[in-house]
C-alpha cells in the first residue's frame, strides 16, 4: 500500500495541475471577462475625457470673452476714424484682458530684473557694456517672461550687457 500511495499522489497533482491550467486558460479567453475590461477602460476613458472637458471649460470661455473684445476692437477700426490714443488705449484694454485670463489661472509676468539669470532669463542679444559694472545686467526685456506657482512657464528673453574691457584712457 505504501509504494501505490505516492503513485496516487502524483497523479492527483498531476490531475490538479492539469485542471488549473485549463482553468488558467478558460479565464485568459473568456468573453465575459473580455468584455469587462472593454468596458472598463471605456468608462475610464470616458470619464477622462470628461474630467478634461470640465477643466478645460472655464479657460474657454474666458477665452471666448477675449474673443468677443477682439471683434469689437476690429469692427470699430473698420468703422471709425480713431486717432492713435484711442487705438492705443483699445489695444492696451486687450492686453489688461488677455492678462486678467492669465492671472485667473496663477500666470503672471516676472517681476522685473536688473541682473541677467539664466534660471528665468534667455539672452537672445548681446549688447556692448558701457561700464564695466553694467556687465551681466539686462538691457531691455524683448519678451516678458511668466511664472505659474513660483515656477518659469516661459523665460523672460532679454539683451544683455557685456563688458569687453579695453577702452581708451
Amino acid at each position: 500500500m505504501t509504494t501505490s500511495h505516492p503513485e496516487e499522489l502524483n497523479r492527483l497533482r498531476d490531475t490538479v495541475d492539469a485542471l488549473r491550467k485549463t482553468v488558467d486558460q478558460r479565464l485568459a479567453e473568456d468573453p465575459v471577462r473580455e468584455a469587462a475590461f472593454e468596458k472598463l477602460y471605456g468608462e475610464l476613458k470616458s470619464y477622462k475625457d470628461g474630467f478634461l472637458r470640465e477643466a478645460e471649460r472655464p479657460l474657454l470661455l474666458d477665452l471666448l470673452l477675449l474673443f468677443d473684445s477682439m471683434v469689437w476692437f476690429h469692427q470699430s477700426l473698420v468703422k471709425e476714424e480713431m486717432s492713435s490714443d484711442v487705438v492705443a488705449d483699445s489695444f492696451q484694454f486687450l492686453l489688461d484682458e488677455l492678462l486678467e485670463v492669465l492671472y485667473r489661472r496663477e500666470v503672471v509676468p516676472m517681476e522685473p530684473a536688473t541682473e541677467f539669470d539664466p534660471s528665468v532669463h534667455r539672452a537672445v542679444q548681446v549688447q556692448a557694456a558701457p561700464t564695466p559694472e553694467d556687465d551681466n545686467k539686462v538691457a531691455s526685456v524683448v519678451k516678458r517672461g511668466f511664472v505659474r506657482e513660483d515656477k518659469t512657464m516661459r523665460p523672460e528673453e532679454v539683451v544683455v550687457y557685456k563688458w569687453k574691457g579695453g577702452g581708451k584712457s
